[in-house]
């Protein structure tokens, strides 16, 4: 893996591994040990990968997985929108090195990528206290070689959809174009343009969905992100919900999972 060279220049700094256990953890795990941030960590392979509520991120060799440690990168009530940050930077880094895909990719609330419909990517952001600092683990796994079978929702790789993109090259894209969103960002006070860009390449707003909190699942309409980047989901009554975190299923896929299926993509 090599960092691009706009990254390099402005500080950016990249830990390479065959395999760890888990490259988000490997960054909280530094974080704690006096680790101050700027820094990439990619690995060929996870061990034990996470997903969304600790569920298992298969991760066979050729995907690309990394983490960006980023400590006090926001106040802490603007970290969540780091999800949509990452995701257009994902977004846009495949875009550079597959254009071909312009019209098959979309952006899935709250941070997965789907290509022709189907999670090609994920993110999973970790934030914990390290002394006084905000520390935060941005995990992002790209399925370029290989997706997983029998999961809640559709996968696919960027072989399938015709892009034979190397893991080594989309991260060196991924690098720079990470830059230029978090500068986009600028510590949450560019949020009103990170939504902008996210909801013209958004995907399943002003559609019906199923979408799964712990415990409970909503059946609803869509409307729209509000200005934190929550979903605003319209209940069947006229309620509205504004809903800061969850899994959405079109009602179109929304069939029951698997049991005990993995999890595909990274999601807070």
């Amino acid at each position: 893996m090599q960092l691009h060279s706009a990254a390099a220049a402005a500080g950016y700094r990249l830990l390479s591994r065959e395999i760890v256990p888990s490259t988000n953890a490997l960054a909280l795990d530094l974080a704690r040990g006096g680790e101050r941030g700027l820094l990439w960590i990619t690995a060929g392979q996870q061990t034990a990968g996470r997903g969304r509520r600790g569920n298992e991120w298969i991760s066979p060799i050729g995907n690309l997985y990394a983490t960006l440690l980023l400590l006090d990168p926001a106040p802490a009530d603007c970290a969540p929108q780091l999800s949509f940050v990452t995701a257009l930077a994902v977004h846009d880094a495949i875009l550079e090195c597959a254009p071909v895909l312009r019209e098959a990719l979309k952006l899935k609330w709250p941070n997965d990528l789907l290509c022709n419909g189907a999670k090609v990517a994920g993110i999973l952001i970790e934030g914990e206290r390290v002394g006084q600092t905000l520390g935060v683990a941005i995990g992002i796994g790209v399925n370029c070689r290989h997706h997983p079978q029998h999961t809640p929702y559709p996968a696919t790789d960027l072989a399938v959809a015709g892009a034979g993109v190397p893991a080594e090259d989309l991260f060196t894209a991924l690098s720079d174009r990470m830059l230029e969103r978090l500068g986009q960002w600028h510590r949450g006070a560019g949020f009103a343009r990170i939504r902008a860009d996210w909801l013209a390449r958004g995907a399943g707003i002003g559609g019906d969905m199923r979408v799964r909190l712990a415990g409970r699942e909503l059946l609803g309409r869509g409307e729209a992100l509000d200005e934190q980047g929550r979903l605003v989901l319209r209940l069947a009554d006229g309620s509205v919900e504004a809903i800061a975190a969850g899994e959405v299923f079109p009602l179109a896929t929304a069939a029951a999972p698997h049991a005990g299926a993995p999890s595909m993509g990274r999601v807070d």
